[in-house]
């Protein structure tokens, strides 16, 4: 088995406007990074559309229909005041769903030992009916919840290595015990959410670093409270909430984590997968807005997908 790529042309065609910092270049980024020999056996599937019914189990509705509505025929709409949208985002959004949802099948029936899905918009910071941070419908979420419905799974993790705190995930899963929602961000900053208190029914897991902080803060964040309770979490599939932004170079925070320690955190969830999930483990793409820390940053990330 290998491990798998999805990709549409359409995440390219989410517009957000000049100077926006989640913009299609960061598709571009990552595509050129996987031209290199490296990636040569990489199974790169084009992305499908998503079903409602796969949304609905993690947003209303009502949500959803007015997150449609909210789509403009022609230039750009500012749902909220980060978070703009153009004629194809909700079809780019409806792909990002489907290739969630896809990953999530392709693992449980061997089609592949792992994913990365490269969509955007991203997703962990779009609430159950509230669209925020970039995002509009909550990708992980939405994975882990077919899991559970489709597939019969019990207890799925989803860490989030994200520099700012997916404040949508902990909000949807916030009293289920079934998922547990593991993540490492730089506090304080954006959304504000994320404090080590914030424990839900005990299945949140929040380990904030500092401004400033590096791979070593990181990596203990990682070994002293993620890993632990994963450990004993036990879970079914893990779900990586996959931002680039806590690299060195990206312009929206202040941590300064490289190349090697995305690779290093991959190959410990990897162990965590193979352990207690039969190898199960879909990664899903949400930021990173310095092109160049993006792109050797998931190309690294993948590069330990593959090798494991």
């Amino acid at each position: 088995m290998n491990t798998r790529l999805y990709f549409h042309e359409i995440f390219a065609e989410h517009l957000t406007g000049p100077g926006h910092p989640e913009r299609p270049d960061r598709m571009k980024a990552i595509a050129a990074a996987l031209e290199a020999e490296t990636f040569h056996l990489l199974d790169r599937v084009e992305a499908p559309e998503g079903a409602l019914e796969s949304i609905y189990r993690c947003h209303p509705e009502d949500y959803v229909r007015k997150v449609a509505l909210t789509i403009p025929e022609e230039g750009l709409t500012r749902i909220e005041s980060d978070t703009l949208v153009s004629p194809k985002s909700f079809a780019a959004a409806m792909h990002g769903v489907g290739a969630a949802t896809a990953a999530v099948d392709d693992v449980i029936s061997g089609a592949a030992k792992n994913v990365f899905v490269a969509a955007r918009p991203p997703g962990h910071h779009a609430e159950r009916a509230v669209a925020m941070g970039f995002c509009l419908f909550n990708n992980a979420a939405i994975a882990a919840r077919h899991a559970q419905a489709v597939h019969g799974l019990e207890r799925v993790a989803i860490v989030d290595w994200d520099v700012h705190h997916g404040n949508g995930t902990q909000d949807i899963f916030w009293s289920d015990v079934s998922v547990m929602y593991a993540s490492t961000h730089e506090m304080p900053l954006y959304p504000g959410t994320g404090a080590k208190t914030e424990t839900g029914a005990g299945n949140i897991v929040n380990a904030p670093l500092s401004a400033g902080d590096g791979g070593e803060a990181f990596k203990d964040a990682m070994r002293e409270r993620i890993l632990p309770e994963l450990e004993g979490f036990e879970p079914d599939l893990v779900i990586v909430s996959a931002g680039f932004d806590a690299h060195w170079r990206d312009p929206l925070a202040n941590i300064n984590l490289t190349e090697a320690d995305f690779d290093w955190a991959t190959a410990q969830l990897l162990d965590v997968a193979e352990r207690h999930s039969g190898g199960r483990l879909v990664s899903l793409l949400e930021g990173g807005y310095d092109l160049q820390g993006l792109a050797f940053s998931a190309a690294a990330h993948i590069k330990r997908l593959m090798t494991g």
